[in-house]
């Protein structure tokens, strides 16, 4: 690892990154959450937005990123400090920015639901360009 903790999250993230139908080359941007429930990380799922349109959902194994993940939030967080309840790291490849976002409170924050999951994907949509 380096010394770069949010880059080793995203390049882990990318990396291990799957899922049914995922334009591996062709994507633009990402939007994947990560989870902690009872404090423990044990998700990675999100989106990749490609140019053309095409939306695919991806998840990251757990345990192929857990490493890079822990790096992550032991540089945020204190010894004892709870964990977020997720984090969404957003990442525009075409500009190469980024963003990191916490969720300490609302568990129901990107969480799809009936309700939202015509319009979910798009709320994750990266705006960073």
């Amino acid at each position: 690892m380096s010394d770069n903790v949010t880059a080793d999250l995203i390049r882990n993230l990318v990396d291990t990154m799957s899922g049914p139908s995922v334009d591996g080359d062709g994507w633009a941007s990402m939007a994947m959450i990560l989870e902690f429930p009872d404090g423990k990380f044990n998700e990675a799922h999100g989106y990749l937005y490609s140019p053309d349109g095409t939306i695919s959902a991806v998840a990251a194994d757990p345990w192929a990123v857990a490493a890079a993940v822990k790096s992550y939030t032991d540089s945020y967080c204190q010894a004892g400090d709870a964990l977020p309840l997720k984090i969404l790291v957003e990442l525009d490849r075409t500009s190469g920015k980024y963003n990191v976002t916490f969720e300490d409170a609302d568990e129901s924050r990107w969480k799809m639901t009936p309700k939202n999951r015509k319009v979910f994907r798009e709320e994750l949509r990266p705006t960073l360009g």
